[in-house]
């Protein structure tokens, strides 16, 4: 009974942390929807960084390699895009310091941590197979968007979601959805199928308002 609430409540760490990602998104969509221009709000970030931990928590817990790299990638640069938008220092000092501190801890804990350890994250994970490679893949590609959406913000100096990003967050999601079918991954299905909705009509938006700058 024990381990069967364990399990659940690992899942249930899961369900929330993409459920605070994809309310991310329809924030992002509401605000777009509303300007007629696809916008990046300070709450988008802030609840990011919030999300970006927890699923980094989850992927410890489950021994995900794919989550835990794509979790690291992400999560300065969130912090990243909060300072550009001057909103990072409005966050207390002690209040920054322990964001900033918590994916080291997470490492050292589950590197030195009884239950779960960095062996253990590449024994149970195959990395032969074509799903687990093609999931790898996926997952860098979405968070290796916040690196393409990093280079625009920082030549634009200012917080911005170029249509580049939303592209890759289409191809990466349907990569991403393939793995989660072949490694038995519910919480990442169902955050993707909900998230490639948002990705694809974020492309309709960036080209709608495009093209009526261009006239």
């Amino acid at each position: 009974m024990a381990e069967f609430f364990e399990k659940y409540w690992i899942y249930g760490l899961g369900f929330f942390a993409q459920g605070l990602f994809g309310a991310r998104l329809l924030i992002q969509l509401f605000h777009s929807e509303k300007q007629g221009k696809v916008v990046s709000p300070t709450i988008f970030w802030q609840i990011s960084l919030l999300a970006s931990f927890l699923f980094l928590i989850y992927g410890i817990l489950r021994d995900s390699f794919v989550i835990i790299l794509g979790q690291t990638l992400s999560y300065f640069i969130y912090i990243r895009n909060l300072q550009l938008k001057n909103d990072w220092k409005k966050i207390p000092l002690m209040a920054r310091g322990i964001l900033f501190a918590l994916p080291f801890a997470a490492f050292a804990w589950m590197i030195w941590g009884a239950n779960h350890n960095l062996y253990e994250v590449f024994a149970r994970n195959d990395f032969t197979h074509p799903l687990m490679i093609m999931g790898t893949i996926g997952q860098l590609m979405l968070n290796l968007r916040f690196l393409y959406q990093w280079y625009y913000s920082e030549k634009f100096k200012t917080s911005i979601l170029p249509l580049g990003f939303w592209i890759i967050s289409t191809v990466g999601s349907v990569m991403i959805i393939a793995y989660a079918l072949y490694d038995f991954e519910p919480v990442l299905l169902v955050a993707q199928g909900m998230g490639i909705i948002v990705y694809i009509r974020n492309i309709f938006i960036h080209r709608k308002s495009a093209s009526v700058e261009g006239m």
